[in-house]
């Protein structure tokens, strides 16, 4: 039997614990738990997403900061029925849910401190979706205009596909489909940036 404070306390990563994803202002303010209906399985995917995608980004860019990350099934879906900003939890690009038997996925909602003060003077939020593409094994990536937060997502097989409600709002890249920007033209955009540290993809 897992107690909050247990659960709260499980490492997922090199650098994060289960405790920052559980917290909620949906449910502090309305008083809905945000408690995994299966704690082992809610940490088993989340153990992949910030092993796999959070820990090369805090690597490489510093802090990362955690804007929404997990929600119990309940939370979820009284912030879809409460118009929260919640999708609906039979969404098939629902994330937050990491502990549905059938549905393989966790993410959150971050913002990468670093990034946000650059896009915040002016940077293209391409320049860090770019980047991600070419490094990281994610599934699915939505940016939104406040600190160019995005939700990353993690799946054990990636979708690979990039939207963004930041102009030019759509779809950058759809689902199996290959970059309009060659490697080269891509890697020009970042080249800036501090050097990559973590995982490396795939030839």
């Amino acid at each position: 039997m897992w107690s909050l404070e247990s659960l709260g306390r499980e490492r997922l990563s090199a650098h994060f614990w289960m405790r920052e994803f559980l917290y909620s202002e949906i449910g502090n303010f309305h008083a809905v738990p945000n408690i995994p209906d299966d704690p082992d399985l809610a940490l088993e995917r989340g153990r992949a997403f910030a092993t796999a995608l959070l820990d090369p980004l805090e690597e490489t860019f510093g802090r990362v900061f955690v804007r929404s990350g997990f929600r119990s099934a309940e939370l979820n879906g009284f912030g879809n029925a409460n118009r929260l900003n919640c999708a609906r939890n039979d969404n098939p690009l629902e994330c937050h849910i990491w502990d549905q038997p059938d549905v393989a996925v966790a993410g959150a909602s971050v913002v990468i401190p670093w990034f946000a003060r650059r896009y915040g003077a002016g940077r293209d939020w391409r320049d860090l979706a770019w980047w991600m593409h070419d490094h990281l094994p994610y599934s699915e990536i939505w940016f939104f205009p406040k600190l160019c937060a995005f939700n990353l997502v993690w799946r054990p097989e990636p979708i690979r596909r990039i939207d963004s409600y930041i102009a030019p709002k759509g779809s950058l890249l759809k689902a199996g489909a290959e970059p309009e920007e060659d490697a080269t033209a891509r890697a020009a955009r970042y080249a800036d940036f501090p050097p990559f540290r973590g995982i490396t993809l795939p030839e």
